[in-house]
């Protein structure tokens, strides 16, 4: 399936995009640590089946350090020991706001309790609004059929900048 549109070559598109890249820099600056937060756009990305987020994540996570192993077992968190337990509310937050259209009350308020369990006001806001965020990125990308394998690590990283 051919993509069905280029968003970076609309008007349109650009905006969007520098306005996109502006709130991940709020997100990558804030004290969310960077390993989760590409742990959760990952995992947001795999349930979504966004190819093209899924290879950004999993090379900008890779080209930060993250191991081969724990990327590999991002799918399944909830059957392997290579995460720890602020990774795993993460994770588990992450999958519940995707998942909204699957559970009527949303993020259950055991999930809610791990996470605050782990992380202060300012690292769940970031958590938030990167789930949100990763959300809105992925179906914009699966909408219009943009496909992963050509994403190289930072290449968006002063898109906000550019003119």
């Amino acid at each position: 399936m051919e993509p069905r549109l280029d968003l970076f070559t609309t008007e349109t598109g650009t905006r969007l995009g520098k306005r996109f890249a502006s709130l991940g820099q709020v997100i990558e600056r804030s004290p969310l640590p960077k390993s989760t937060q590409e742990l959760v756009s990952l995992r947001a990305s795999q349930i979504n089946g966004c190819g093209w987020c899924i290879d950004m994540h999993v090379k900008e996570a890779a080209a930060a350090g993250e191991s081969a192993v724990r990327l590999h077992l991002v799918a399944a968190w909830r059957e392997s020991t290579v995460f720890t337990e602020a990774e795993r509310a993460a994770l588990a937050l992450a999958e519940e706001g995707t998942r909204l259209a699957d559970a009527y009350e949303g993020v259950s308020d055991e999930t809610w309790a791990r996470v605050r369990e782990h992380y202060d006001d300012e690292q769940v806001a970031a958590l938030v609004a990167l789930v949100a965020l990763i959300n809105a990125a992925n179906r914009l990308a699966v909408i219009v059929h943009q496909k992963g394998g050509s994403y190289q690590p930072g290449m968006f990283s002063d898109f906000a900048e550019r003119g």
